[in-house]
């Protein structure tokens, strides 16, 4: 689907291809949804052979397949968030062309961002200006819709957290816990992954001779560097809070663990030697005078008895129960 944003009397307005020329110079942005490959073709005649990347070309990693610059055209690929609201964002690759024209963008899905910047252009006629403009905004938008799942999953580590700390003796049913820390961390590797990217897009902006030689455009550029890095910072902070939390999870287990395994050690020092007495006296020889006697049984209980009590009370007073 091709979506055409074109400067009007009265703002930004979205139409249909066919009710426009693909692009003029009223064009401000062509934001291609799913496209095609006839659609990719037809945009990319449009602008004077422009050529637009494919869907496996943005999936690539290296940066040379996602920063670079042809034909005049800057040529930026990231991969931002969507399905926010959920425990474990997902992430996909969305390219960014500043073109002489209009900005072009190729995306696979629909991400937040994209939806505000709709909503931003149908009321706020200071947006339609220039396409490196528009991008600068564009990406504004996606760093304020990842401030936004950066806190929700701060909400989530702190709730976890508090779960965890609040009863040591839930040691044993930690296991939801735990389950839920390790989505967390994953959410917290996407919004790094994020992040990072879209600081090495902002540095590569900076080159772009149409953002260097405009002084709003390239403080604007400095404002979203400084937001990506103090998000990027948070993170951390989040990813160690998680790793902490995970470690003293593990941990209360295993102090759980060692107090039942000393509960059984000391159970077993304890009837040792109940056992040892009663192995003695179930050997059936036949020169064991005391067996004759009247008071030999209950003297062998009483002996089994001290025996047991003895170690527990010794336990006790060393502070080992």
């Amino acid at each position: 689907m091709i979506r055409i944003h074109r400067r009007g009397e009265s703002g930004c307005r979205t139409l249909d291809p066919a009710e426009t020329p693909i692009v003029d110079d009223d064009v401000l942005w062509v934001d291609l949804v799913s496209p095609t490959r006839e659609e990719e073709l037809s945009i990319e005649a449009a602008l004077g052979g422009l050529a637009l990347p494919t869907r496996e070309e943005m999936a690539e990693l290296e940066a040379s397949s996602r920063l670079y610059r042809e034909n005049g055209a800057t040529y930026v690929t990231v991969d931002l968030l969507h399905r926010g609201d959920e425990e474990t964002p997902v992430l996909d690759p969305v390219t960014f062309v500043i073109s002489p024209g209009p900005l072009v963008t190729i995306r696979y899905f629909d991400p937040r961002p994209f939806a505000m910047m709709d909503a931003a252009l149908a009321r706020e006629d200071r947006l339609c200006t220039t396409a490196p403009a528009l991008a600068l905004h564009l990406f504004e938008m996606v760093i304020d819709r990842t401030s936004d799942v950066l806190s929700r999953s701060v909400a989530r580590v702190e709730g976890l957290g508090q779960s965890i700390f609040a009863d040591r003796s839930r040691a044993a049913s930690f296991e939801p816990f735990i389950n839920r820390l390790g989505r967390a961390r994953l959410a917290n590797a996407r919004l790094e992954q994020s992040l990072a990217g879209l600081s090495r897009a902002f540095v590569f902006l900076g080159l772009d001779e149409r953002i260097e030689t405009d002084a709003e455009a390239r403080e604007h550029l400095r404002s979203l560097v400084r937001d990506a890095r103090s998000l990027t910072d948070h993170n951390h902070a989040v990813a160690a809070s998680i790793d902490f939390q995970l470690n003293a999870a593990l941990g209360l287990i295993s102090i759980q663990q060692s107090s039942i395994i000393k509960i059984f050690s000391v159970a077993a020092v304890a009837f040792l030697p109940p056992t040892l007495i009663a192995s003695i006296y179930g050997m059936n020889f036949d020169h064991m005078p005391e067996l004759a006697q009247p008071w030999a049984y209950p003297a062998a209980l009483v002996a089994m008895g001290i025996s047991a009590v003895a170690p527990l009370a010794w336990f006790k007073r060393r502070g080992w129960l």
